[in-house]
């Protein structure tokens, strides 16, 4: 008997798009604006890449790194380097040419695949270097090449991703095949199968992309790719392939929902949407449902791994301030700042074990030491640096990143408390709080303001309104000055994926009011 995937304790994407090929040769697997692959095609060409990466000497464990836009060619290269045993090194087109080569450097990449938008930065590496599309056939093993079988095991490395952190140098978060083949089980209830078309308009390299691209075809179900989003595109396209299944970030969200003629596509197809990578608010996942067809599901987690909490707003619509409850198989509980376990009702810092956990950091011991967080009984668990409190009914509402918080006069003070304050104000588009050095207060909380059109500058009179309305230890004073969305932005690294991942560049805001500390 044939076992299904929910009942499977593990599993490889390759040997599931095997069976796919042998079952349904025919089926549609993988599509890009300029080529479409059956799974009976996609099977033979990660053999040869399988075999041309072998005849390259390289071996399970060994590293490759991948740097270009979202297409099949990419897809199979990926897929086909998974078949071999030998780690994928996705890596963000666009980012410094000094930062990819020491990816490059730290992944110990054996060979590097790119594209013409990618190839300069890469210029003296030393790497073996393919441009895949133009060099790709020549590089590929004959079409009837058979790769040396590999019996892949959980722990073996399945990726490393690099974080996008805006200090210090990216780290790689390796991610085991256990690991992936855990989000491959966590899809089991959201309707993934032949019949499912997935439309992808996030990159490769992210993991937001990979959590929904992976499931997609383990189940069977074909995956189209755009390489940059345009909102209207993404539409034409959805209506046209009829779409089942989509990942999307939140701005990109945002994007679609604002546009005029977003009422007019025939959405109807759609059965189940996906959000991480960044801050969803309440507002828009409201309005996602009501004039969305289908079920949406926001993910909140870690590349590192370790907690995940699901929120099905569709079956919750009454706790979209929340990202949800923990997964199934996922322990999630709250830290104080000096490592100890609180009680049911606090808040602390949110730490997470589950079956889909990183092996840690890719030879970086202690920062793979400082992530990670160990109960009383030893158990491993993965620090998120959020700050959070379960609800009533189990559900995580997060306050802020732990980082992020003001320590002012002895007092802990949470921008997000002040932001969410802020934006209640009818003259505030947004409102961003970051912590400055005082000499008197140690911290003191700074708020950049972004008025909304045709709303005066109400410096003074915006500081009195909040200041009625907040904590004495919350209350400031008023400066001005015209800042860029980079700099009033607090979300980090977790603000610089969410751009990756929807390909948007920061630019100049209108003139901004700033609300600084006492």
């Amino acid at each position: 008997m044939t076992l299904t995937i929910a009942e499977t304790p593990f599993d490889t994407l390759p040997a599931c798009i095997a069976r796919h090929a042998a079952a349904r040769p025919g089926a549609p697997a993988l599509a890009d604006d300029k080529i479409a692959l059956s799974y009976g095609q996609l099977d033979a060409l990660m053999n040869r890449i399988a075999a041309a990466l072998q005849r390259d000497g390289l071996k399970p464990g060994d590293a490759i790194a991948l740097c270009a836009a979202a297409s099949v060619p990419l897809a199979a290269l990926f897929s086909g380097a998974l078949r071999a045993g030998v780690v994928v090194a996705p890596l963000a087109p666009g980012s410094a040419p000094a930062s990819l080569r020491r990816m490059v450097d730290d992944a110990q990449a054996r060979r590097l695949f790119l594209d013409a938008a990618s190839e300069a930065d890469f210029a003296g590496s030393g790497v073996p270097t393919t441009r895949i599309d133009t060099a790709l056939d020549a590089w590929l093993a004959p079409a009837d090449a058979q790769p040396e079988a590999v019996d892949i095991r959980p722990e073996w490395p399945f990726n490393i991703i690099y974080s996008s952190g805006t200090t210090g140098e990216p780290k790689g978060i390796v991610q085991p095949h256990g690991m992936r083949w855990a989000h491959v089980k966590r899809g089991v209830p959201y309707g993934y199968g032949p019949e499912a078309v997935t439309l992808l308009a996030t990159p490769l390299y992210s993991n937001t992309t990979l959590v929904v691209f992976f499931p997609s075809l383990a189940f069977g179900g074909a995956v189209v790719l755009m390489k940059k989003f345009d909102a209207r595109r993404y539409l034409e396209i959805a209506q046209e392939i009829r779409a089942t299944h989509t990942m999307l970030v939140p701005v990109q969200y945002q994007r679609l929902m604002a546009l005029p003629e977003f009422d007019g596509f025939d959405l109807s197809s759609f059965h189940m949407k996906f959000c991480t990578s960044a801050p969803f608010p309440a507002a828009l996942k409201a309005d996602v449902l009501a004039r969305w067809p289908g079920g949406l599901v926001e993910f909140y987690g870690m590349t590192e791994g370790g907690g995940t909490c699901l929120l099905e707003a569709h079956l919750h619509p009454g706790k979209l301030h929340t990202v949800g409850r923990p997964a199934p198989g996922t322990d999630m509980r709250l830290i104080d700042e000096a490592g100890r376990e609180l009680p049911a009702g606090a808040t602390g810092e949110v730490v997470g074990h589950s079956p889909g956990m990183m092996v840690g950091y890719h030879r970086r011991p202690e920062a793979t030491r400082e992530a990670e967080w160990f109960d009383a009984g030893g158990k491993r668990f993965i620090r998120t640096g959020d700050i959070g409190r379960f609800d009533e009914d189990g559900f995580l509402i997060l306050m802020d990143r732990r980082k992020d918080m003001i320590i002012s006069g002895g007092f802990n003070i949470y921008p997000s408390d002040l932001e969410a304050q802020l934006r209640e104000h009818p003259a505030v588009a947004e409102a961003a709080v970051v912590g400055v050095p005082s000499e008197q207060w140690g911290e003191t909380p700074v708020a950049f303001v972004v008025r909304r059109p045709g709303a005066a500058d109400e410096g003074e009179a915006l500081r009195a309104w909040l200041n009625a309305r907040v904590g004495k230890t919350q209350r400031g004073g008023v400066a001005r000055g015209r800042r860029t969305a980079a700099q009033f932005d607090r979300q980090g690294a977790q603000a610089q994926a969410a751009r990756a991942a929807c390909d948007v560049q920061c630019r100049p805001t209108r003139s901004l009011t700033t609300v600084s500390g006492r």
